[in-house]
C-alpha cells in the first residue's frame, strides 16, 4: 500500500543545561565574566556529563505511524508531549536523532508563528518564496495570489516586511499560503490557538475544504471539537511516544483519562506552570457538593473544589481563581475569591481551600479546570488543565429528556409565566 507519510522509529534528542551548572550563569559585571572563563572553558573541554553541565532530553522516543493519501489525522497530547517536535521533524525544520520519515508529495507546513517566512521580506515576496519552495511556477502562484490575500485580509500590508506584522497578521498570511498553494501534504500545528473566533472558523472551513479535495493533513490541535469534526483518525502523543493510534473517539477517551490522572501527585511535580512560586497548588479534587474526594457530578448538582495550597510566606490579600473550560478550550465561567470580596489574608504554610457552587450550569461531558493563585506581589501559580471532571446527563426538569440544543455550551434553569390565557 502506498503511504503519504511513513514514520519509522523516530527519535529526537535535545541537550539541555543542568540547573545551576554549565552556561547558566547570571553575570553582573565584566569581572564576573572574566572570573567564570576558566571554569567555563574547562567544562566545555571535559568529557564528563557532570562537568559539562548538560543533560539529554528525548522529545521523541520511537514514534512510528503511517498516513494514507487523503487521510486527515489529528495529533493530540499534553503540553510538552512532543507534538510540535514531530511536525518540525516532518517539515525538515529540525533533523531527527535517529529513525526515518518518508513524505510523498509537496509538503506545506504551518508551524508556530515565527517559522516559514523570511522576516526581512515583504508579505508579497514571502508568498512567492513559499510557492517556489513548493516547486510551483510563478504563473501558478499568481493564479492563487488574490485568493491568498483575500483570505488573509492583509492587502494594505503586503509590501511591508513581515517582521513588522502582528502575530495575528502573520498567522493569517501564513495559514493562507499553506492552505491555498497546492501542497499534497499539509502539516498544521495549533493554527487555532491564535486569532479571533471568526478567523478560527474560517481556518476550520478551509481545512475541511482541503480535506474534501483529497489532500493529506496532519493536524496538531488542543481544539478537540475541531479534531472530532475534521479527522478520520487520531494519534495521542505522551512523553515522546505514540501511546494511541486509532479512531478519534478512542483517542479523546485516552486523552481525557490522561488528564484525569494529573491528580494529587502530578500537581506537585508538574513543570508546565508559571508564577513566582511563593504559593503552589499541590492538589485539586473535584466532586459533587456533600461528597469527599474526586467524583462524577450529574447535571444540576453543585460542584465542590478542594485545593491544597502550600505557601512559602504569608500571602498579602491572596486571590484564588478556578476557571472551567470545555474540551475545545472555551472558558465557560470562573470562580474567584476577589469577586466576592473574600480574602484569606496572611495564609501561609499548608492550607486547604474549599469552594462550592450552588449548582453547575454544565451539559454532559468532560471539563477542564485551570487554577490560579496571586497576591499583592503578583501571580504566584498558574496550572492550566490541572484536572478534569465529568458531568453525567440527568433529567433535571423532569421532562424525560436532557436539556441540550445544537451548539449549546451551558444550560440555565428558568421559570416561565404569562399574563394571557393559554389557548
Amino acid at each position: 500500500m502506498t503511504f503519504a507519510i511513513c514514520v519509522e522509529d523516530l527519535m529526537k534528542r535535545y541537550t539541555i543545561d543542568r540547573a545551576g551548572e554549565g552556561r547558566r550563569f547570571n553575570y553582573r559585571s565584566l569581572r564576573d565574566v572574566a572570573s567564570r572563563l576558566p571554569s567555563t572553558a574547562w567544562a566545555r573541554l571535559s568529557k564528563s556529563p557532570l562537568s559539562s553541565g548538560t543533560a539529554d532530553f528525548w522529545a521523541l522516543k520511537g514514534v512510528s505511524f503511517q498516513v494514507k493519501p487523503g487521510e486527515v489525522v489529528g495529533v493530540i497530547g499534553r503540553n510538552g508531549a512532543g507534538k510540535s517536535t514531530l511536525l518540525k521533524v516532518l517539515s525538515r525544520v529540525t533533523r531527527p536523532t535517529s529513525g526515518r520519515a518518508y513524505l510523498r508529495g509537496r509538503v506545506g507546513s504551518l508551524l508556530e508563528v515565527g517559522t516559514g517566512f523570511h522576516p526581512e521580506l515583504t508579505g508579497r515576496e514571502n508568498i512567492y518564496l513559499n510557492g517556489c519552495l513548493l516547486g510551483l511556477s510563478r504563473r501558478r502562484i499568481a493564479r492563487e495570489f488574490d485568493r491568498i490575500v483575500d483570505f488573509a485580509q492583509v492587502e494594505q500590508f503586503l509590501d511591508m516586511p513581515v517582521k513588522r506584522y502582528s502575530s495575528g497578521m502573520y498567522l493569517r498570511l501564513a495559514f493562507a499560503v499553506a492552505a491555498h498553494l497546492d501542497a499534497e501534504i499539509l502539516l498544521v500545528d495549533e493554527v487555532l490557538a491564535v486569532g479571533d473566533l471568526g478567523f478560527q472558523r474560517k481556518c476550520l472551513g478551509r481545512i475541511g475544504q482541503v480535506a474534501r479535495e483529497g489532500r493529506t493533513i496532519l493536524l496538531v490541535s488542543h481544539n478537540l471539537a475541531a479534531v472530532q469534526t475534521l479527522c478520520d483518525r487520531c494519534l495521542v502523543i505522551d512523553r515522546g511516544t505514540a501511546c494511541f493510534d486509532g479512531d478519534v473517539s478512542g483517542a479523546l477517551a485516552v486523552y481525557s483519562e490522561m488528564l484525569a490522572l494529573q491528580s494529587v501527585e502530578d500537581l506537585v511535580s508538574r513543570s508546565d506552570r508559571s508564577g513566582r512560586g511563593d504559593a503552589r497548588v499541590e492538589a485539586l479534587k473535584v466532586g459533587p457538593v456533600g461528597w469527599e474526594g474526586d467524583g462524577i457530578v450529574s447535571m444540576g448538582e453543585g460542584l465542590r473544589f478542594v485545593l491544597t495550597i502550600r505557601c512559602r510566606r504569608a500571602l498579602r490579600r491572596p486571590q484564588i481563581q478556578i476557571s472551567i473550560s470545555n474540551q475545545s478550550g472555551q472558558r465557560l465561567f470562573r470562580l474567584t475569591t476577589g469577586d466576592q470580596n473574600v480574602w484569606f489574608d496572611g495564609m501561609q504554610g499548608l492550607s486547604e481551600v474549599v469552594c462550592e457552587t450552588l449548582h453547575a450550569p454544565l451539559l454532559p461531558g468532560v471539563y477542564l479546570t485551570t487554577i490560579a493563585v496571586s497576591d499583592l506581589e503578583g501571580p504566584q501559580d498558574l496550572v492550566e488543565g490541572a484536572t478534569t471532571f465529568e458531568i453525567l446527563p440527568s433529567d433535571i426538569f423532569g421532562t424525560g429528556r436532557i436539556p441540550k440544543g445544537p451548539g449549546d455550551l451551558i444550560y440555565v434553569g428558568s421559570r416561565w409565566s404569562t399574563s394571557g390565557r393559554p389557548s
